[in-house]
């Protein structure tokens, strides 16, 4: 299979948002698919292109808080995903392991404005406390599943988001999508971002 080079950031600097171990030197192609007939809503799990399990995503109908853990293939949690009640922005947190401390707050990220037509998401580092300018951008339309992720402002792009189209999706159903993260990108950061993007389009079809 040819694969397009993509450059993403330097290799001086890797975009390590969760950790130096979920970036690879090389693109890495991730396929996320939504489970469907499961207790626990919104369970999606993330695969390499050879059909190797890297991450699953749980979900609790049962929690207060509409909240999501990411984990590993062992079942190990690497972030939990938080969406705040009662913001305008549809803001979701995501902290490190099972935690909520603020302290382990990793970054946020919410919808750039409130009418919008296309996704275009906004995405804060912890440190980013001043939320002037985003560390990340996302942009693109859900509905046609090619979403592009950038670092900033800049048109650096460091993950790309397109429809599947082959007989494995198809069986998989239309809530698989397929991910493209550039090298030396932290690629469970990205996984947590299409779980965010696909959480506040789901909210879209119910009141906003």
């Amino acid at each position: 299979m040819a694969y397009a080079t993509p450059s993403g950031p330097p290799t001086g600097n890797p975009i390590a948002v969760v950790g130096p171990q979920f970036c690879a030197p090389y693109p890495v192609d991730l396929i996320i698919a939504k489970k469907l007939m499961t207790l626990a809503e919104g369970s999606f799990t993330v695969s390499d292109v050879n059909g190797n399990i890297m991450f699953k995503v749980k979900g609790s109908v049962f929690s207060l808080h509409d909240r999501r853990l990411l984990v590993d293939a062992a079942g190990n949690p690497i972030v939990s995903l938080r969406q705040k009640i009662l913001t305008a922005h549809r803001r979701w947190e995501v902290y490190r392991g099972d935690s909520s401390n603020s302290k382990d707050l990793l970054f946020s990220a919410k919808k750039s404005s409130l009418l919008q037509l296309k996704t275009q998401l906004d995405v804060f580092l912890a440190a980013n406390t001043k939320e002037d300018v985003p560390d990340f951008k996302v942009k693109g339309s859900w509905f046609e599943r090619s979403c592009t992720i950038y670092l900033g402002n800049s048109s650096t792009i460091i993950a790309q988001m397109h429809k599947k189209h082959n007989v494995q999706s198809l069986v998989l159903g239309k809530d698989t999508f397929a991910v493209t993260v550039y090298p030396h990108v932290d690629y469970s950061f990205i996984v947590a971002l299409v779980v965010i993007l696909y959480e506040i389009n789901e909210d879209r079809k119910d009141d906003d």
